[in-house]
């Protein structure tokens, strides 16, 4: 009818896909930008540690009052593990650049989740196979952490490996008692993840 007012309507799920791309963009350009201010800071304090740059010039004290109070928690890290501690700046551009990889990466499957997510709402049968096929998924993540973890000799009950253990620990402690070390290696972990793997084949083909 003219002139009638028209009812409001929440965005659908397909219309926050193109944002979501949008956000991606943004936040991956803005880490282009800040990676490269980044470098050029950590390029002057190398040159200002390694005395390539006047120490006693202006910008050396800026550097050694603003810049390097940050640094110190790496530097600290650097030294313990045997390196120089001219050798800071660079550790910590590269943990910087590492960490914007690994957001872009999450932003990405933060997406594809969401996408995946839309298509299963379509039907019960895809809520059922999404809630299977995400259960195993974070099974599985977590064995894999576990495994890095034990690798690099990080202790099992530090404070961001406990949601690791308490996941997959109901499934690791059978399968020690019957398979045995291969070597110093425990093979448990491969074991459970072909566990996983059957019983979500098993799940997923009921459907």
């Amino acid at each position: 009818m003219p002139g009638s007012p028209r009812p409001l309507s929440l965005p659908s799920v397909t219309d926050l896909l193109p944002a979501v791309d949008l956000v991606i963009r943004m936040v991956r350009q803005a880490l282009v930008a800040l990676a490269a201010v980044l470098f050029l800071i950590c390029a002057v304090d190398w040159l200002v540690r390694t005395r390539r740059l006047n120490p006693f010039g202006p910008v050396a004290r800026l550097f050694r009052r603003v810049v390097d109070p940050l640094l110190e928690p790496v530097e600290r890290r650097v030294v313990r593990a045997g390196g120089l501690p001219s050798a800071a700046p660079w550790w910590a551009l590269v943990t910087a650049v590492a960490g914007g990889i690994l957001l872009i990466l999450f932003l990405g499957a933060a997406r594809g989740v969401l996408e995946e997510a839309m298509v299963a709402s379509r039907s019960a049968g895809g809520l059922y196979r999404l809630l299977v096929h995400w259960t195993f998924g974070i099974l599985k993540l977590a064995l894999i952490v576990r495994v890095i973890a034990s690798w690099l000799r990080f202790s099992p009950y530090a404070r961001w490996l406990r949601w690791c253990v308490s996941l997959t620990e109901w499934l690791l402690r059978p399968l020690r008692r019957v398979i045995p070390p291969v070597g110093m290696m425990d093979v448990s972990p491969i074991a459970a993840i072909l566990v996983l793997w059957v019983a979500e084949a098993l799940l997923l083909g009921v459907t």
